[in-house]
């Protein structure tokens, strides 16, 4: 089954720290990484841009209509994704606990919706 692993994190709390603390956690980001894409556990993910680069989309009277950021105001934003394959949720939680956003934020763990098409 295909998991979505969201990352959170406080944009205020990311950019206050100094750039070697910030490259470091990146690096164990990475580190933590491979193993699980080598044993093609990781089918995509990638950080995101912060939220300041953000635009929401809605559709009004057929148009859309676009506003500058995220749509919801919380505490922590989104700030990266892994698309995982595991055998369940157990699973998959299991490879969100390693994630470095587990000890500094929060990881959303979330099922895909498998849609089988004839």
């Amino acid at each position: 089954m295909r998991y979505m692993l969201l990352m959170y994190r406080d944009e205020t709390w990311w950019d206050a720290k100094p750039e070697a603390e910030r490259t470091a956690i990146r690096q164990l980001a990475i580190d933590t990484s491979e193993p699980l894409r080598s044993r093609g556990i990781v089918l995509a993910g990638d950080p995101l841009l912060p939220t300041s680069t953000a635009t929401t989309v809605r559709m009004r009277n057929g148009k859309p209509v676009t506003t500058d950021g995220p749509f919801a105001e919380t505490k922590e934003q989104l700030g990266g994704f892994y698309m995982i394959e595991a055998r369940d949720l157990n699973d998959a939680i299991q490879v969100a606990a390693k994630i470095p956003s587990a000890k500094l934020g929060s990881v959303e763990v979330r099922p895909i919706v498998e849609f089988h098409q004839p």
